[in-house]
Formats: C-alpha cells, structure tokens, sequence
C-alpha cells in the first residue's frame, strides 16, 4: 500500500484505471452505434442489458464507479504534487512538448466528470426534464425515442458534441501518457505511440458525436 502513495504508484493507477475506462468506452460505442440500424437496433441492444441479472449489473456498475473515482482522486492529488514542485518521473522518461491537452488534463478530466453526472441523470435515470419517456406495442421502454427526443435540438446535441471534443482532448494525452507510465514509451516509439494514442482518440470523438449529429441533421430517423 505504501507504494501506491508515491508518485510513480498514483501514475500506474490513473493507468491501469484510464485503460479500464477507454476499453468501456470503446464497448459502449458499439452498444450506442446500434441506434444507426434504426428503433429496432437499439431497442433491441437496451433490452439486452436489461434482461441481464440485477446483481450482475450493479456490481458492473460498481466496479465502474470505483474505477473512476479513483482515478479523478489520483488525478487530482498528482495535478496538486505536480504543481507543488517535487519529482514525479514516469517509469521511463520521454521528452515531450507539452501541448494544450497535456497541460489542461486536470480540467478536460473534472469537465467530463460533470458531463459523466449529466449523462447518468439524462438517459440511466431519466431525471432531466424534456424526455420522450415512451413504451412500445409489446410494453418495452423506447430507448430510440427517449434518444431522438434529446438530440433533435441544437441545445442537447451541442451538450454532447461539446463533451465528445473535451473527450478527444483527455484520450489525446492520457493514451499517451498510458504507454508511458508502463515503460513502453522511449525514443524510438513514442512518435508511433503518439499517433495511436491520438487515432483512438479521434475514432472514439467521431463515433460518439456522430450519433447526436446525425439525429439532430435528420440522418437518422425513426
């Protein structure tokens, strides 16, 4: 436990936490990109995760929700070390040119945690006001309505595209600084680390504002 207080243990937990935390992002990408298929698709991917067991799904959710405050919390005691002025080295240092992510990470991270709150509030809870909460014929909740109701004004889907172009800043650096932390960073791969990290990043941006983008152009109609 003592090695998780130092530096070089904060950084390998806001790793391995990031890393768990892109892998859901990518495999909630593919669950949302159901919605391109038309109501059956994600209707029919909604229903799916709803029929899983209950205990399944609050442990998942759990486990996401420790993940992420651990890693805001060793975000923020890293920004607050780093700032007072004392030694935080990656496991393998790698000159670098600090770029407007790199230096502003703390504040894209504390932006999409106040996005992730919305989120949860807007379409797991269903608590903001404006939604189209409806069932179908056979009783099941419409999730592709609920969805189209939120993006069909400028207002709601600029809130998510906002948040998708503050994402893509955060994976820009953070994917970079992942590889880095565990070692796998030196002179020779860090130009090809930098344009992964900032590929993902990219696909991850265009696939998740793609969705309120297109509902909002009429692209995708029910």
């Amino acid at each position: 436990m003592e090695f998780l207080n130092t530096s070089i243990g904060r950084k390998i937990v806001m790793a391995v936490t990031g890393l768990c935390m892109v892998l859901f992002a990518v495999v909630h990408l593919i669950g949302n990109s159901t919605i391109f298929v038309g109501p059956s698709g994600i209707n029919a991917y909604a229903e799916h995760l709803h029929s899983m067991p209950l205990p399944i799904i609050m442990v998942f959710r759990a486990i996401m929700l420790a993940l992420f405050v651990v890693h805001v919390v060793y975000g923020i005691q890293l920004t607050i070390e780093n700032r007072g002025g004392r030694p935080s080295d990656y496991a393998v240092k790698a000159t670098r040119k600090a770029t407007f992510a790199s230096e502003n990470m703390i504040w894209t991270g504390l932006l999409l945690f106040a996005f992730i709150v919305y989120h949860l509030l807007h379409f797991t809870f269903r608590a903001t006001p404006g939604l189209t909460l409806v069932n179908d014929a056979a009783g099941h909740f419409n999730v592709f309505a609920m969805v189209a109701s939120s993006f069909s004004s400028i207002a709601g889907a600029g809130i998510y595209a906002v948040a998708m172009v503050v994402l893509f800043m955060h994976l820009y650096h953070g994917i970079q600084s992942l590889f880095q932390t565990f070692g796998l960073a030196n002179g020779n791969t860090l130009p090809t680390i930098t344009k992964a990290g900032a590929l993902v990043a990219l696909v991850l941006f265009a696939g998740f504002v793609a969705i309120p983008l297109s509902i909002l152009f009429g692209i995708i109609k029910g």
